[in-house]
C-alpha cells in the first residue's frame, strides 16, 4: 500500500497476532490462481455486503494499485449487468456479496456458478478472500479504525457516487 495501515498498527499491540494475520493475508491476497485485482474487488464487495467504510477505501485502492480500472472500481456495484465485467467475475463478486451477509445468503446455485469458470482450489482460494475479509471488516468497524489520506481521498473519488461517505462507521 506504500504505508502501513491503521488496522495493522492497533494488531501490533499484539504483535503475534498482527504476524500471522500479516502472513494469513499475503497468502490469501498475493498467492495462488487468482488475480489479486479480482480478489481486492471481491474484498470491496464483501466489504459493501459487511458495511465497513474502512475496507470498502482500502479494497478499492488496492483494487487499483492491483491493476483494475477506475471505471470498473466505479461500476462495481452495476456489476450483473455492466459489459466491464466478465461471467467469471459476475460468479465471483455474486458468491462475495451474499457470502458476507449475515446470515449467509449462499446456496448451491453459487457454487454451481462457480464451477463453470473456476476449479475447487480456485474456489477455496476465492472463500478464502471473503473470510479473511470477514475478520477485517469486524475488526476494523468494532476498533473504530481511522482511514488513513490515501484510501479515503481515492474512496472519496471513486466510491461517492454509490454512496460512500468517509467518518461513517456502522
Amino acid at each position: 500500500m506504500g504505508f502501513v495501515g491503521n488496522s495493522t498498527k492497533t494488531m501490533a499491540r499484539r504483535p503475534k497476532i498482527r504476524n500471522a494475520f500479516s502472513r494469513l493475508f499475503g497468502e490469501v491476497m498475493f498467492q495462488g490462481e487468482i488475480d489479486s485485482g479480482l480478489k481486492f474487488l471481491m474484498a470491496q464487495m464483501a466489504s459493501t455486503s459487511y458495511g465497513c467504510r474502512y475496507c470498502q477505501a482500502h479494497t478499492s485502492h488496492s483494487a487499483h494499485n492491483n491493476g483494475i480500472s477506475e471505471q470498473k472500481i466505479a461500476a462495481l456495484y452495476e456489476f450483473e449487468t455492466n459489459p466491464l465485467f466478465d461471467d467469471a467475475e459476475r460468479a465471483a463478486l455474486r458468491f462475495a456479496r451474499d457470502a458476507a451477509l449475515q446470515p449467509n445468503a449462499t446456496t448451491p446455485d453459487h457454487f454451481e456458478q462457480l464451477r463453470a469458470h473456476y476449479t475447487e482450489d480456485q474456489i477455496v482460494e476465492l472463500m478464502a478472500t471473503i473470510a479473511t475479509f470477514g475478520f477485517l471488516n469486524r475488526w476494523n468497524d468494532t476498533m473504530a479504525t481511522e482511514l488513513e489520506a490515501e484510501p479515503l481521498e481515492f474512496a472519496r473519488q471513486h466510491l461517492a457516487d454509490n454512496g460512500w461517505e468517509a467518518g461513517k462507521h456502522q
